[in-house]
Protein backbone atom coordinates (compact mmCIF):
# COMPACT_ATOMS: atom_id res chain seq x y z
CA UNK A 1 0.00 0.00 0.00
CA UNK A 2 1.43 3.18 -0.91
CA UNK A 3 2.28 5.71 2.10
CA UNK A 4 2.18 8.99 -0.54
CA UNK A 5 -0.91 9.67 -2.16
CA UNK A 6 -1.41 12.54 -4.59
CA UNK A 7 -4.58 14.33 -5.95
CA UNK A 8 -4.45 16.94 -8.67
CA UNK A 9 -4.66 17.56 -12.27
CA UNK A 10 -2.98 15.14 -14.30
CA UNK A 11 -1.26 17.03 -17.27
CA UNK A 12 0.90 16.35 -20.64
CA UNK A 13 3.29 18.32 -21.00
CA UNK A 14 4.44 19.16 -25.06
CA UNK A 15 7.78 20.61 -24.31
CA UNK A 16 10.42 21.78 -27.21
CA UNK A 17 13.10 24.21 -27.81
CA UNK A 18 11.62 27.48 -29.56
CA UNK A 19 12.03 31.51 -31.08
CA UNK A 20 10.56 34.21 -29.06
CA UNK A 21 8.63 34.70 -32.24
CA UNK A 22 6.19 31.84 -31.16
CA UNK A 23 5.89 33.35 -27.89
CA UNK A 24 4.70 36.64 -29.69
CA UNK A 25 2.61 35.04 -31.87
CA UNK A 26 0.51 34.20 -29.03
CA UNK A 27 1.18 36.96 -26.78
CA UNK A 28 3.04 34.95 -23.66
CA UNK A 29 5.55 35.74 -21.65
CA UNK A 30 8.85 34.12 -20.56
CA UNK A 31 8.04 32.85 -16.90
CA UNK A 32 4.10 32.79 -17.74
CA UNK A 33 1.69 29.76 -16.63
CA UNK A 34 -1.35 30.84 -17.91
CA UNK A 35 -4.58 28.77 -18.90
CA UNK A 36 -5.53 28.48 -22.40
CA UNK A 37 -7.95 30.44 -23.60
CA UNK A 38 -9.43 30.48 -27.50
CA UNK A 39 -6.16 32.62 -29.82
CA UNK A 40 -3.90 29.86 -28.12
CA UNK A 41 -5.53 26.70 -29.52
CA UNK A 42 -3.62 26.26 -32.20
CA UNK A 43 -0.31 26.04 -30.29
CA UNK A 44 -0.52 22.91 -28.90
CA UNK A 45 -0.89 21.47 -32.60
CA UNK A 46 1.87 23.77 -33.49
CA UNK A 47 4.24 21.98 -30.68
CA UNK A 48 4.09 18.83 -31.78
CA UNK A 49 5.13 19.55 -35.30
CA UNK A 50 8.93 21.29 -33.77
CA UNK A 51 11.96 19.04 -34.32
CA UNK A 52 12.71 18.83 -31.09
CA UNK A 53 9.82 18.44 -29.24
CA UNK A 54 8.95 16.00 -26.21
CA UNK A 55 6.07 14.59 -24.42
CA UNK A 56 6.62 14.78 -20.26
CA UNK A 57 4.28 13.55 -17.61
CA UNK A 58 3.32 17.02 -15.49
CA UNK A 59 1.38 18.70 -13.73
CA UNK A 60 2.28 19.90 -10.20
CA UNK A 61 1.05 17.48 -8.01
CA UNK A 62 1.66 14.29 -10.41
CA UNK A 63 5.38 16.25 -10.74
CA UNK A 64 5.97 16.09 -7.15
CA UNK A 65 4.64 12.50 -6.86
CA UNK A 66 6.76 11.03 -9.94
CA UNK A 67 10.07 13.15 -8.11
CA UNK A 68 9.14 11.28 -4.49
CA UNK A 69 8.66 8.03 -6.03
CA UNK A 70 12.07 8.11 -7.60
CA UNK A 71 13.77 9.42 -3.95
CA UNK A 72 12.06 6.69 -2.20
CA UNK A 73 13.06 3.64 -4.81
CA UNK A 74 10.70 1.39 -3.66
CA UNK A 75 7.73 0.36 -6.79
CA UNK A 76 4.46 1.35 -5.52
CA UNK A 77 5.96 3.39 -2.63
CA UNK A 78 3.45 6.31 -3.95
CA UNK A 79 0.23 6.77 -5.93
CA UNK A 80 -1.69 9.45 -7.26
CA UNK A 81 -5.49 10.33 -8.55
CA UNK A 82 -5.97 12.72 -11.34
CA UNK A 83 -8.90 12.82 -14.03
CA UNK A 84 -7.60 12.20 -17.62
CA UNK A 85 -9.09 11.47 -20.94
CA UNK A 86 -9.75 7.70 -22.78
CA UNK A 87 -6.82 8.64 -25.46
CA UNK A 88 -3.45 8.32 -25.97
CA UNK A 89 -2.19 11.17 -24.29
CA UNK A 90 -3.79 9.78 -21.15
CA UNK A 91 -2.24 6.18 -22.10
CA UNK A 92 1.07 7.83 -22.32
CA UNK A 93 0.36 9.81 -18.73
CA UNK A 94 -0.39 5.94 -17.15
CA UNK A 95 2.51 4.48 -18.83
CA UNK A 96 4.94 6.60 -17.46
CA UNK A 97 3.95 6.08 -13.78
CA UNK A 98 4.18 2.85 -14.18
CA UNK A 99 7.60 3.07 -15.25
CA UNK A 100 8.41 5.12 -12.06
CA UNK A 101 7.07 2.83 -9.79
CA UNK A 102 3.61 5.50 -8.97
CA UNK A 103 0.27 3.36 -8.50
CA UNK A 104 -1.51 5.67 -10.87
CA UNK A 105 -5.63 5.38 -10.05
CA UNK A 106 -7.10 7.72 -13.36
CA UNK A 107 -10.64 8.71 -13.23
CA UNK A 108 -11.24 8.47 -16.91
CA UNK A 109 -13.27 10.37 -18.72
CA UNK A 110 -13.94 9.06 -22.29
CA UNK A 111 -16.04 12.60 -23.34
CA UNK A 112 -12.60 14.66 -22.75
CA UNK A 113 -9.26 14.66 -24.28
CA UNK A 114 -5.98 14.76 -21.21
CA UNK A 115 -5.29 18.04 -20.54
CA UNK A 116 -1.94 19.61 -22.21
CA UNK A 117 0.90 21.74 -21.14
CA UNK A 118 2.70 23.54 -24.07
CA UNK A 119 6.18 24.17 -22.71
CA UNK A 120 7.63 26.84 -24.75
CA UNK A 121 11.20 26.96 -23.95
CA UNK A 122 13.07 29.77 -25.20
CA UNK A 123 17.02 29.54 -23.40
CA UNK A 124 16.43 28.42 -19.83
CA UNK A 125 13.32 30.67 -19.71
CA UNK A 126 10.23 28.43 -19.80
CA UNK A 127 6.69 30.23 -20.80
CA UNK A 128 3.56 27.68 -19.68
CA UNK A 129 -0.07 27.45 -21.51
CA UNK A 130 -2.47 24.67 -19.86
CA UNK A 131 -5.73 22.94 -21.60
CA UNK A 132 -7.15 21.42 -18.62
CA UNK A 133 -9.44 19.84 -20.42
CA UNK A 134 -10.13 16.03 -18.08
CA UNK A 135 -8.16 17.05 -15.96
CA UNK A 136 -10.60 19.53 -14.72
CA UNK A 137 -13.71 16.88 -14.62
CA UNK A 138 -12.20 15.17 -11.46
CA UNK A 139 -15.08 14.01 -9.57
CA UNK A 140 -15.21 13.16 -5.46
CA UNK A 141 -17.28 10.20 -6.61
CA UNK A 142 -14.08 8.55 -8.14
CA UNK A 143 -12.07 8.64 -4.43
CA UNK A 144 -15.79 6.74 -2.79
CA UNK A 145 -15.09 4.10 -5.04
CA UNK A 146 -14.23 0.89 -2.61
CA UNK A 147 -10.83 0.57 -4.47
CA UNK A 148 -9.46 4.14 -4.42
CA UNK A 149 -10.98 4.97 -1.01
CA UNK A 150 -8.85 2.30 0.44
CA UNK A 151 -5.91 4.20 -1.12
CA UNK A 152 -6.96 7.77 0.51
CA UNK A 153 -7.56 5.44 3.87
CA UNK A 154 -4.22 3.61 3.43
CA UNK A 155 -1.97 6.49 2.90
CA UNK A 156 0.29 7.85 5.79
CA UNK A 157 0.51 11.37 3.74
CA UNK A 158 -1.66 12.41 1.24
CA UNK A 159 -0.40 15.45 -0.61
CA UNK A 160 -1.99 18.52 -3.21
CA UNK A 161 -1.34 21.34 -5.02
CA UNK A 162 -3.39 24.04 -4.66
CA UNK A 163 -4.46 23.78 -8.20
CA UNK A 164 -6.71 21.06 -7.36
CA UNK A 165 -8.61 23.63 -5.41
CA UNK A 166 -10.09 24.96 -8.78
CA UNK A 167 -11.15 21.84 -9.69
CA UNK A 168 -12.48 19.26 -6.71
CA UNK A 169 -13.28 20.87 -3.64
CA UNK A 170 -15.11 18.08 -2.19
CA UNK A 171 -12.01 15.90 -2.63
CA UNK A 172 -9.70 17.72 -0.91
CA UNK A 173 -12.56 17.99 1.89
CA UNK A 174 -12.99 14.19 2.10
CA UNK A 175 -8.74 13.67 2.07
CA UNK A 176 -8.42 16.12 4.58
CA UNK A 177 -10.69 15.16 7.27
CA UNK A 178 -10.02 11.08 6.38
CA UNK A 179 -6.52 12.18 7.49
CA UNK A 180 -7.55 13.88 10.43
CA UNK A 181 -9.89 11.03 11.31
CA UNK A 182 -6.72 8.51 11.00
CA UNK A 183 -4.11 10.99 12.93
CA UNK A 184 -2.63 10.89 9.36
CA UNK A 185 -0.56 13.56 7.35
CA UNK A 186 -2.88 15.70 4.66
CA UNK A 187 -0.47 18.14 3.07
CA UNK A 188 -0.95 21.33 0.65
CA UNK A 189 0.50 23.80 -1.67
CA UNK A 190 0.07 27.79 -1.91
CA UNK A 191 0.85 26.97 -5.94
CA UNK A 192 0.16 30.42 -7.69
CA UNK A 193 -0.96 33.63 -7.04
CA UNK A 194 -4.27 33.66 -8.31
CA UNK A 195 -5.36 30.79 -6.28
CA UNK A 196 -5.52 33.18 -3.44
CA UNK A 197 -6.68 36.18 -5.18
CA UNK A 198 -10.06 34.55 -6.35
CA UNK A 199 -12.59 34.20 -3.37
CA UNK A 200 -14.33 30.55 -3.71
CA UNK A 201 -10.42 29.17 -4.19
CA UNK A 202 -9.51 31.69 -0.86
CA UNK A 203 -12.44 30.10 0.84
CA UNK A 204 -11.22 26.42 0.01
CA UNK A 205 -7.72 27.30 1.36
CA UNK A 206 -9.31 29.04 4.54
CA UNK A 207 -11.21 26.24 5.30
CA UNK A 208 -9.19 23.76 4.51
CA UNK A 209 -6.03 25.51 6.65
CA UNK A 210 -7.23 23.50 9.97
CA UNK A 211 -6.58 20.17 8.58
CA UNK A 212 -3.35 20.77 6.80
CA UNK A 213 -0.29 19.53 8.83
CA UNK A 214 2.32 20.66 6.13
CA UNK A 215 1.82 23.89 4.10
CA UNK A 216 4.29 24.34 1.42
CA UNK A 217 4.54 27.58 -1.09
CA UNK A 218 7.30 30.51 -2.49
CA UNK A 219 8.41 33.78 -1.52
CA UNK A 220 5.31 35.32 -4.28
CA UNK A 221 2.85 33.01 -2.88
CA UNK A 222 3.26 33.87 0.89
CA UNK A 223 3.21 37.50 0.04
CA UNK A 224 0.23 36.83 -1.89
CA UNK A 225 -1.92 35.53 1.12
CA UNK A 226 -0.61 38.53 3.45
CA UNK A 227 -1.85 40.39 1.03
CA UNK A 228 -5.20 38.94 0.53
CA UNK A 229 -4.98 38.62 4.58
CA UNK A 230 -4.91 42.19 5.12
CA UNK A 231 -1.34 41.57 7.28
CA UNK A 232 0.16 44.21 5.89
CA UNK A 233 3.76 42.60 6.01
CA UNK A 234 6.27 41.62 3.36
CA UNK A 235 8.50 39.78 6.21
CA UNK A 236 8.22 36.44 4.86
CA UNK A 237 9.26 34.36 7.84
CA UNK A 238 6.50 36.58 9.49
CA UNK A 239 4.11 35.55 7.40
CA UNK A 240 4.94 32.00 7.97
CA UNK A 241 4.88 31.93 11.70
CA UNK A 242 1.13 34.07 10.95
CA UNK A 243 0.22 30.94 8.89
CA UNK A 244 1.49 28.10 11.01
CA UNK A 245 -0.32 29.46 13.66
CA UNK A 246 -4.02 29.47 11.77
CA UNK A 247 -5.96 27.37 14.33
CA UNK A 248 -5.48 23.91 13.75
CA UNK A 249 -8.28 21.09 14.25
CA UNK A 250 -6.01 18.38 14.97
CA UNK A 251 -3.39 17.72 17.65
CA UNK A 252 -0.23 18.20 15.71
CA UNK A 253 1.66 21.68 15.05
CA UNK A 254 1.00 22.80 11.34
CA UNK A 255 4.59 22.98 9.33
CA UNK A 256 5.01 25.92 6.93
CA UNK A 257 7.72 25.49 4.23
CA UNK A 258 8.46 28.85 2.22
CA UNK A 259 11.31 28.25 -0.58
CA UNK A 260 12.92 31.63 -1.81
CA UNK A 261 14.66 30.39 -5.20
CA UNK A 262 18.34 30.52 -4.17
CA UNK A 263 17.85 32.02 -0.64
CA UNK A 264 17.57 29.63 2.56
CA UNK A 265 14.22 27.59 2.71
CA UNK A 266 12.00 29.00 5.70
CA UNK A 267 10.78 26.05 8.17
CA UNK A 268 8.03 27.32 10.65
CA UNK A 269 7.09 25.06 13.09
CA UNK A 270 4.34 26.35 15.70
CA UNK A 271 5.58 30.05 15.57
CA UNK A 272 9.36 28.57 15.59
CA UNK A 273 11.38 29.70 12.45
CA UNK A 274 14.23 27.44 10.83
CA UNK A 275 16.22 28.50 7.92
CA UNK A 276 17.55 25.47 5.79
CA UNK A 277 20.38 26.09 2.52
CA UNK A 278 19.68 24.75 -0.69
CA UNK A 279 22.41 23.40 -2.96
CA UNK A 280 23.11 26.54 -5.15
CA UNK A 281 24.46 25.43 -8.96
CA UNK A 282 26.17 27.68 -11.73
CA UNK A 283 23.84 28.91 -13.95
CA UNK A 284 25.58 27.30 -16.98
CA UNK A 285 24.03 24.29 -14.74
CA UNK A 286 20.74 25.64 -15.16
CA UNK A 287 18.69 24.03 -17.76
CA UNK A 288 14.97 24.30 -16.84
CA UNK A 289 14.16 26.07 -13.51
CA UNK A 290 10.23 25.20 -13.87
CA UNK A 291 9.25 22.40 -11.68
CA UNK A 292 12.14 23.17 -8.83
CA UNK A 293 9.54 23.67 -6.57
CA UNK A 294 7.49 20.84 -7.13
CA UNK A 295 10.78 19.00 -7.16
CA UNK A 296 11.28 20.14 -3.85
CA UNK A 297 8.17 19.28 -2.23
CA UNK A 298 8.55 15.95 -3.92
CA UNK A 299 11.87 14.94 -1.87
CA UNK A 300 10.80 16.83 1.30
CA UNK A 301 7.81 14.36 1.25
CA UNK A 302 9.99 10.86 0.45
CA UNK A 303 11.87 11.83 3.99
CA UNK A 304 8.98 13.03 5.43
CA UNK A 305 7.49 9.30 5.08
CA UNK A 306 10.70 7.75 6.16
CA UNK A 307 10.14 10.01 9.71
CA UNK A 308 12.89 11.45 8.73
CA UNK A 309 13.89 14.96 10.38
CA UNK A 310 13.00 18.72 9.27
CA UNK A 311 16.50 19.17 8.73
CA UNK A 312 16.64 15.71 6.73
CA UNK A 313 13.60 16.80 4.93
CA UNK A 314 15.16 19.62 3.85
CA UNK A 315 18.51 18.51 2.61
CA UNK A 316 15.88 15.72 0.54
CA UNK A 317 14.27 18.54 -1.24
CA UNK A 318 17.18 20.37 -1.62
CA UNK A 319 18.99 17.88 -3.42
CA UNK A 320 15.40 16.64 -5.53
CA UNK A 321 15.43 20.10 -7.02
CA UNK A 322 18.95 20.74 -7.58
CA UNK A 323 18.78 17.45 -10.17
CA UNK A 324 15.86 18.12 -12.00
CA UNK A 325 16.48 22.26 -12.98
CA UNK A 326 20.10 20.36 -14.55
CA UNK A 327 17.23 18.44 -16.60
CA UNK A 328 14.63 19.44 -19.19
CA UNK A 329 11.14 19.16 -17.93
CA UNK A 330 10.40 17.69 -14.89
CA UNK A 331 12.31 14.62 -15.73
CA UNK A 332 15.09 12.52 -13.45
CA UNK A 333 18.16 9.95 -14.32
CA UNK A 334 16.88 6.30 -13.60
CA UNK A 335 18.46 6.35 -10.25
CA UNK A 336 18.54 9.46 -7.75
CA UNK A 337 21.77 8.49 -5.89
CA UNK A 338 20.52 10.37 -2.52
CA UNK A 339 21.78 8.79 -0.14
CA UNK A 340 19.16 7.90 3.09
CA UNK A 341 20.66 7.78 6.47
CA UNK A 342 19.73 5.67 8.74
Amino acid sequence: MAVLLGMGNPLLDISAEVGADMLEKYGLKGGDAVLAEEKHQPLFAEMTKQPNVQYIAGGATQNTIRVAQWMLATPGSTAYMGCVGSDDNGAKLKAACDKDGVNASYMVDSSTPTGLCATLVVGIERSLCTNLNAANNYKVEHAKQPENLKIIQGAKIIYSAGFFITVSPDSIKLASRQQADTGNIYCMNLSAPFLMQVPPFKACFVDTMPYVDFLFGNETEALTWAETEGWDTTDISFIAIRLSLIPSAKARKRTVVITQGADDTIICINGNISKHPILKLPREKLVDTNGAGDSYVGGFLAALSKGKSMADCCTAGAYAASIIVQQSGCTFPEKSGFVWEN
